[in-house]
């Protein structure tokens, strides 16, 4: 069997995009012969993200990273985040002249912006100095990936999304709120954009799941939405059941798994004609993408809740996890070459 090692920064109990791709896919490439394994924060010493306490970064030492990956003695290694895991693998990696992939999953040069003064080209070039080395930079949508070409990056390649059509279906569920229900599903913090949705002027009810920093700010701002906190599993797919529109008003997210759930859930997408709404929804008739997000909310009404299951059906974790799998195999450890690279002499000045 096929062994991948996947190091990741994100993983349980942190609930994201990132963390549902990795376990979706992972459980999905067992079916043809493929043993996908974490190399996770809960092997080491964690602390608080600065002004995200609710994600916590793990303390990785380079020697137990090299103990760690010695012991799994894995076929390919796979980098999805650029954290501090993702740095030593990376270094590792370097050093002995061995080949890995990694992953484009989050925009952070805005989220990092939004939270500080720190310049987004800033962020943009230690990104491209961090996945420089990578054989294929895995990006979710051909906008995303056209982008990350734009920006420098090398070695881009798409590897889409799925969607658990087992959990994610139409049910009959009541939630006892006043109706159209408009739902919000993710994190809440503030470069979700939540606040374009909250302000609109909609009938029926917001309803918002999820949790993070922004959440007692925004429930105190708006007291007429419905704040249900973070749900999983079977919860979180009734509660996608018994609502009428998706809202995702999001601008930053490199995807957007929950648009997916959604639409597996029968529900329209209302959102922005931007990365991960455009490049999920395209031309199908599943949702409505505009700059005037009241708009989309209302026209979105109209649509058939059955266009959004067929459309939806066409996206398996199957199918995602076996791309992921032919660009891993792509580069088998077995076939780099023996001499290492000297770490200190790769660009230091992290030039574009």
């Amino acid at each position: 069997m096929t062994h991948i090692l996947v190091a990741t920064d994100a993983w349980h109990p942190q609930v994201n995009g990132v963390v549902r791709t990795l376990t979706m896919m992972a459980e999905a490439a067992k079916g043809f012969g493929v043993d996908v394994s974490f190399l996770t924060p809960q092997s080491f010493r964690t602390f608080a993200m600065p002004s995200y306490p609710d994600l916590r970064l793990a303390l990785p030492s380079p020697w137990k990273i090299a103990e760690l990956i010695d012991a799994a003695k894995p076929d390919s290694i796979h980098i999805a985040t650029e954290g501090p895991i993702g740095l030593l693998v990376r270094r590792y990696c370097r050093k002995r002249g061995l080949p890995f992939t990694s992953s484009f999953h989050t925009r952070f040069p805005e989220y990092v912006s939004a939270r500080s003064p720190i310049p987004e080209s800033w962020v943009w070039r230690v990104l491209r100095w961090f996945h420089r080395p990578s054989q294929a930079v895995m990006a979710a949508t051909p906008a995303l990936a056209a982008e990350l070409r734009m920006r420098g990056f090398r070695n881009v390649v798409l590897w889409s999304r799925g969607v658990d059509t087992s959990l994610f279906h139409p049910r009959d569920i009541d939630l006892c709120l006043p109706t159209p229900v408009f739902l919000s599903v993710g994190r809440v913090a503030v470069e979700k954009n939540l606040e374009a949705f909250l302000d609109l002027d909609l009938p029926g009810t917001k309803l918002i799941v999820g949790d993070g920093p922004a959440r007692a700010a925004l429930e105190r701002k708006y007291p007429d939405a419905v704040f249900l906190g973070a749900r999983h599993g079977e919860e979180l797919a009734e509660i996608y059941a018994a609502a009428d529109i998706f809202v995702f008003p999001s601008k930053t997210d490199t995807f957007g798994l929950v648009l997916l759930e959604a639409l597996a859930s029968g529900l329209p997408v209302a959102a922005f004609p931007v990365t991960g709404p455009r490049d999920v929804i395209g031309s199908a008739p599943v949702g409505v993408l505009s700059d005037d997000l009241h708009t989309a909310c209302l026209e979105a009404l109209h649509i058939p809740r059955e266009t959004c299951i067929e459309f939806a059906a066409e996206h398996t974790w199957q199918a995602s996890a076996r791309v992921f799998v032919e660009h891993a195999q792509n580069i088998s450890l077995a076939d780099a070459e023996g001499d290492a690279v000297e770490f200190v002499a790769e660009d230091p000045h992290f030039a574009a």
